[in-house]
């Protein structure tokens, strides 16, 4: 019996295990968490010094453009670079932008420049920071413990998105938001204590020189790898088609009483379902046929949104929302274990970045949709366009990528050994193929 509950529970191997993945992941977990006190704190601030929400709104667009200008020159830096130095540099510099935002909260400023060009300072850093980071997990476990360990990541995440702006609410009503910018800045110690342990992290079979030819070889490499094509463009399916947050402001004044509880409770839904899948992660980190999952749960996020659409029960919104959240994270870390068993160690820094640069966009994009067809029709036809859009377009991606449908992990390194400079086909990518 225990055995049987342990295979469905979230396996927590690689932290029994594996010390460096556990300083690691302890460290990203507690810097992760402030940082969402941080985007809180920024959010609270702006509306604070400005009264107007197109200027709370501006923090997103200082987030994003760095985001997508910066984040394919990451992937080219970190695999010509050693990563861990590389990370140590840019976690050290985002501390100091931490501490630089308590610094003009703490003068008492009443300028909004300052907070945009902070946030934009940061998010450059990140978009730097995120792709190297995100190569160490593959070179710390073995393939096995990958989808393990990648469920940790993502658990840790939803929690923190969960509670940071809860604890932030609170020690902003307790100190002001001053309080939430420092205590960020001080979660970034033990998250570079468990980057400064690990070994040297330089790029296994030589590295390559950064710049645009760099970033060319890497997206031209994503193009001819059907399987990593596959998998991001799935992603952005399902975010640019699918995505609610835009939506439920309108959603709760139309339908559910327009009260601010119950709109900070269908935004916290998703990110439920997201700790309750990974909880219950074991058989899906388990299963060999990761390709075919992953298409079913974007569809499955797709035709949950859709059933948003259709409900004026809040009960019942609630509940498609913690679907779609769990069906997001399971998506998330299936798409990330395909990824990283499916590429070289020499190209993983660039197409990491690419995967980053499309997941931050792909929701703002998404958001953007979902707001000009609800302005041009309803919130509700939105919400079911957008998720019957996004299982149509899910079906469309699982028709011209087979190899993304027939993905399996039982072959060791499917696809490392890709050629780049190969022509585009499905058989430069070698997968166990069943027939």
């Amino acid at each position: 019996m225990k055995a049987q509950i342990r295979r469905v529970l979230v396996d927590v191997e690689p932290l029994r295990t594996d010390a460096a993945f556990r300083r690691l992941w302890l460290g990203g977990t507690l810097s992760s968490l402030g940082s969402r006190m941080t985007t809180f704190a920024v959010m609270l601030q702006v509306y604070q010094v400005t009264g107007s929400s197109a200027a709370v709104g501006g923090v997103g667009l200082a987030t994003l453009l760095p985001t997508l200008v910066v984040g394919l020159i990451g992937g080219s830096l970190a695999d010509a670079l050693d990563r861990r130095k590389l990370v140590l540099v840019t976690g050290s510099s985002m501390a100091v932008v931490s501490l630089l935002f308590g610094v003009q909260a703490f003068t008492g400023s009443e300028q909004v420049w300052p907070l945009y060009a902070l946030t934009m300072a940061q998010s450059l850093l990140f978009a730097i920071d995120n792709p190297a980071r995100r190569t160490f997990i593959p070179r710390l476990l073995s393939k096995e413990q990958l989808p393990a360990g990648l469920t940790l990541q993502m658990l840790a995440f939803h929690l923190s998105v969960m509670l940071g702006p809860t604890i932030g609410g609170f020690l902003a009503a307790a100190g002001g938001v001053k309080i939430c910018y420092f205590v960020d800045a001080l979660t970034f110690l033990f998250a570079l204590y468990g980057v400064f342990r690990l070994p040297p992290m330089r790029v296994e079979g030589g590295s390559s020189k950064p710049g645009v030819r760099s970033i060319w070889d890497g997206i031209r490499y994503v193009a001819r790898n059907r399987i990593v094509a596959g998998a991001l463009l799935s992603d952005l399916t399902a975010t640019v088609f699918a995505m609610p947050f835009a939506l439920l402001p309108a959603l709760n004044s139309d339908r559910f009483g327009g009260s601010p509880t119950t709109l900070g409770l269908l935004n916290a839904a998703p990110a439920v379902g997201g700790v309750l899948a990974m909880s219950f992660s074991g058989p899906v980190g388990r299963t060999s046929r990761k390709g075919i999952w992953l298409l079913a749960a974007g569809a499955l996020w797709g035709a949950s949104l859709a059933g948003l659409g259709l409900t004026d029960r809040l009960w019942l919104a609630l509940t498609v929302l913690v679907v779609a959240g769990a069906a997001d994270a399971t998506a998330v870390v299936l798409r990330g274990s395909i990824v990283q068993t499916s590429i070289p160690d020499g190209y993983r820094g660039r197409t990491t970045a690419l995967d980053f640069v499309v997941g931050a966009g792909g929701p703002h994009l998404g958001n953007f949709r979902g707001g000009v067809v609800a302005s041009a029709t309803t919130p509700s036809v939105s919400a079911l366009t957008g998720g019957l859009s996004c299982v149509v377009g899910i079906a469309f991606v699982a028709l011209c990528f087979p190899a993304l449908r027939r993905f399996t992990t039982e072959t060791d390194e499917p696809s490392s050994r890709v050629d780049p400079n190969a022509p585009i086909s499905e058989k430069n990518v070698s997968v166990s193929d069943p027939k």
